[in-house]
């Protein structure tokens, strides 16, 4: 194989596991507490990332990193994968998986608006169409396409979802500015947000016994979505000549987990989820794909 096809290889290999991640947190939250799921996946997550950093011959690089940037390692694993877990399963705990998924993938327009305050980046006409494309997807998702009446059919699992990628959009900003080697940063945030995550759980009364589905549900929530497919992900950007054409295939995910959740939760799939869907993906793709038309003229 090609530097190229590898790098193919490893990006789908990353966006059919986060296709399944949607059914995954649905299942798994039948039988765990949001905060149950994100402890017990994120233990899974930090061992899965130990063993990946032992198998490469790298665990020797944690104490140093630690020592070195604690506090870089507290903030961001304080966020991710701690409070934003937290939110974004409480959006699911109260929206159909297909609508919880669908607002979700608005963090990367959330991203490049939180971008002009924060890296002091200039808003460009592409990006304020795709907001407004991105946006009208979301209304139409969270009233069920009962837009004038604004009727939410769950507001706050609207709010959650939108929560969410206020904090996934701002734990990658803040990530731009992190000097740690990737994975082994991620291990750090890991190691330290598990603490916090015990804390929470133990105030509020939620370290009791569960039924292994949710354990193994956890596990998996914690192997596929936060730890192995993050490092292949890694390994495709690495590899490729062009990193637009493996940023690309994330387009593939939503559609695919659509099917995931039709089939195995029996979610039947709303009109105004596909309308909603398309709408965010449009208003993605504009903000994308625009500048390389106006260049192109």
């Amino acid at each position: 194989m090609t530097r190229q096809q590898k790098a193919y290889a490893c990006g789908l290999s990353a966006v059919l596991a986060w296709s399944t991640v949607a059914t995954a947190f649905k299942i798994s939250l039948a039988h765990l507490s949001p905060a149950q799921l994100v402890l017990y996946a994120s233990a899974a997550s930090l061992c899965v990332l130990l063993g990946i950093l032992a198998w490469q011959g790298r665990l020797g690089e944690l104490p140093k990193t630690a020592r070195a940037h604690w506090q870089r390692s507290v903030l961001l694993g304080a966020v991710n994968p701690f409070i934003y877990y937290l939110i974004l399963f409480q959006a699911y705990a109260r929206l159909p998986a297909q609508e919880a998924q669908a607002i979700n993938y608005t963090w990367a327009l959330t991203m490049t608006l939180l971008a002009i305050p924060v890296l002091g980046q200039r808003l460009r006409p592409q990006d304020a169409a795709g907001a407004l494309c991105c946006y009208a997807g979301v209304l139409v998702i969270g009233t069920r396409g009962d837009v004038l009446a604004l009727n939410f059919s769950n507001a706050a699992g609207v709010g959650f979802a939108l929560a969410s990628t206020l904090l996934w959009a701002l734990y990658w900003l803040f990530n731009t500015k992190d000097s740690r080697e990737p994975v082994v940063g991620l291990t750090l945030n890991f190691a330290f947000s598990l603490p916090l995550i015990l804390v929470w759980c133990f105030l509020t009364g939620e370290l009791q016994p569960v039924a292994w589905q949710g354990l193994a549900g956890a596990f998996y929530v914690g192997a596929l979505e936060m730890g192995f497919t993050f490092v292949l992900w890694l390994a495709a950007m690495k590899l490729t000549d062009s990193t637009a054409k493996i940023a690309n295939l994330i387009f593939l995910s939503p559609l695919v987990s659509l099917v995931l959740i039709h089939f195995i939760v029996g979610e039947p799939v709303y009109s105004s989820t596909l309308g909603g869907l398309a709408l965010i993906l449009g208003g993605l793709a504009i903000q994308k794909f625009a500048p390389m038309r106006l260049a192109a003229a």
